[in-house]
């Protein structure tokens, strides 16, 4: 046919290997060297990381963080190199950092890293010169100093700028929250916490990758991930020194088996579950058996509805904001437990939890607490609502 020529596959062959240089025969861009190199270094960094090889670390590149996490007890530890810019002899790689705590964690923590690295003019060798958190990563530990780690019977706890024995002690505090909480929450769960304790609360606010004003005044979160036990592996409980040093003893209690609440429930809690709840819940195990009245552990919510400003609707997720009024988040606190305690009270723990599952079986928020109030409470939201106010106030009045 005119216009047109056959070409042998020796010639296909041939035009292959000519542009190889620039693009496969697939269609693929060939891989960079350089990313191949920086990888390869890093490969050899996280096999020193593994194998407790400090001079093998050290050929690497910079020494830190290696110092650092040498107690860190790691079942993994890997990179994986997703960007490289080089600039003659100096490049910066953009990295994902995946590890898991032996024996804590079910699955990798994943973390995005900025590399700096440079080439040694005799041997062509790259090297790491920096490795820190990129732009809006939190934080790891080890990049705060060096991390102590106490092992409870049901903890693991690593601190930085923090004593062993103060370590220990939130290891005991931990310990005992794991039970109390499965002694509420029947369900499967991994029955063992990580906590972290920084030196300072601007060096929590450092793990978490956001300013210190977001949780001044807050003892304690827990970061994780929700809508699954797939996707809940690796939680971990973070401790705000400065406020949680504030705390009497039973609040210090409560403050650990409220956030080992959220690790035990994480699985069970998605999209689909309203802060009043998850809150609520969390505060209800962790005052379960404390012996506190409402009025003694909701004091801002009694004050309102003693002045007769009792809430209308339960709270709102947007009310459990930390950067909210503190009177406001105290009392959306207290609204959720109140509104958790009222449903163990009139409608029986098991039920509670149940209720819990229910909402969080949903796909989305849209009517799933309606959905579960109606087939677990036999109840509508609109009822459900005015029993929690006329609770509120039979309590408080």
């Amino acid at each position: 046919m005119a216009g047109r020529r056959r070409v042998s596959g020796s010639s296909v062959v041939a035009l292959c290997l000519l542009l190889v240089s620039l693009v496969a025969c697939g269609g693929r861009t060939t891989a960079d060297p350089v990313r191949t190199e920086v990888q390869g270094v890093l490969d050899r960094r996280a096999a020193a990381v593994l194998g407790h090889d400090r001079s093998a670390y050290a050929r690497t590149g910079a020494a830190a963080p290696y110092g650092n996490l040498d107690a860190v007890p790691l079942a993994a530890w890997s990179y994986r190199v997703t960007d490289v810019d080089r600039a003659g002899d100096t490049a910066t790689a953009d990295v994902e950092l995946r590890y898991r705590l032996d024996g804590y964690d079910q699955g990798p923590v994943t973390t995005r890293r900025t590399l700096r690295l440079s080439r040694d003019g005799a041997d062509g060798r790259w090297s790491v010169d920096s490795d820190r958190p990129a732009e809006k990563s939190g934080q790891q530990p080890w990049d705060q100093g060096d991390v102590r780690v106490v092992r409870g019977t049901h903890s693991l706890v690593l601190g930085v700028g923090q004593s062993t024995e103060a370590l220990r002690g939130f290891a005991d505090l931990a310990d005992r929250a794991v039970p109390a909480v499965s002694d509420a929450w029947e369900r499967d769960w991994a029955r063992r916490v990580v906590v972290l304790v920084p030196k300072s609360l601007e060096a929590m606010a450092g793990l978490l990758g956001s300013p210190a004003s977001s949780y001044r005044g807050i003892a304690a979160v827990t970061t994780g991930e929700t809508g699954g036990r797939e996707h809940a592996p690796a939680d971990r409980i973070i401790v705000n020194p400065d406020a949680y040093g504030l705390l009497g003893t039973l609040g210090k209690q409560v403050v650990l088996t409220h956030e080992t609440t959220h690790v035990a429930t994480r699985a069970d809690t998605t999209a689909a579950t309203p802060l009043w709840l998850s809150e609520g819940y969390a505060d209800w195990v962790g005052y379960r058996g404390s012996g506190r009245t409402p009025a003694q552990a909701a004091p801002e919510l009694a004050r309102a509805v003693s002045e007769g400003r009792t809430p209308a609707d339960l709270p709102t997720d947007e009310d459990f904001g930390f950067t909210a009024d503190a009177d406001q988040l105290a009392r959306a606190y207290e609204g959720g437990w109140l509104a958790c305690l009222m449903i163990a009270d009139r409608w029986g723990e098991e039920r509670l939890d149940a209720f819990y599952r229910a909402v969080g079986a949903h796909d989305e928020r849209a009517g799933a607490v309606e959905d579960a109030m109606n087939g677990v409470l036999g109840i509508t939201p609109e009822e459900f609502t005015a029993r929690w106010r006329e609770y509120l106030r039979t309590e408080f009045g």
